[in-house]
């Protein structure tokens, strides 16, 4: 008990460095750290609902890139699209997918686990980069959950076509809290 007192400020200087690394790990100051502002999910444009909760299961529909399209992000990726264009419009749909997510749960921090990833990468039949493509969304994942929660399984596949002729589609199951 004697030396309490000089045990105690090396107690409260932990404390607080805890609690500072705990704090600026949540999904949102990352978000804020990284630049991104998460935009006004689109109305789906058709008879579905973007995010249905099913117990302790999200399940987001397949997205595209939000905000409208252009000829930016519609196409086909190895034709219209680099592969690195292609990253950058996969990393796009996942801020779309956040943004819903957001709306569905209200709190990014409830995300317990990103369960599994369909990636889908509009591309010629000879195209074969679909998981360097769908790496952007993957990427970003991590950049804003750590790689605990943002492991997660996955398919990247290429298709003849997309609706809308989006470039990339990809839909997710996340636990939460």
């Amino acid at each position: 008990m004697k030396h309490l007192h000089r045990v105690a400020p090396i107690i409260a200087i932990v404390l607080i460095t805890l609690h500072s690394t705990v704090v600026a790990q949540t999904p949102e100051i990352k978000l804020a750290e990284l630049g991104i502002e998460l935009p006004t999910p689109d109305m789906p444009h058709a008879n579905f609902v973007k995010a249905v909760t099913a117990g302790n299961l999200v399940f987001l529909a397949g997205h595209g890139p939000c905000g409208g399209l252009d000829d930016q992000n519609t196409g086909k990726i190895g034709l219209d699209h680099t592969v690195e264009e292609g990253y950058a419009i996969a990393r796009w749909v996942g801020i779309c997918l956040l943004a819903s997510l957001k709306r569905e749960i209200g709190d990014l921090s409830r995300v317990k686990r990103i369960v599994r990833v369909f990636g889908m990468v509009n591309t010629q039949p000879t195209f074969t980069q679909h998981s360097q493509v769908i790496n952007g969304y993957s990427d970003l994942m991590e950049e804003v959950f750590g790689p605990t929660i943002s492991k997660h399984a996955r398919a990247a596949v290429g298709m003849a076509s997309l609706p809308r002729d989006q470039s990339v589609e990809i839909e997710m199951v996340v636990e939460i809290h």
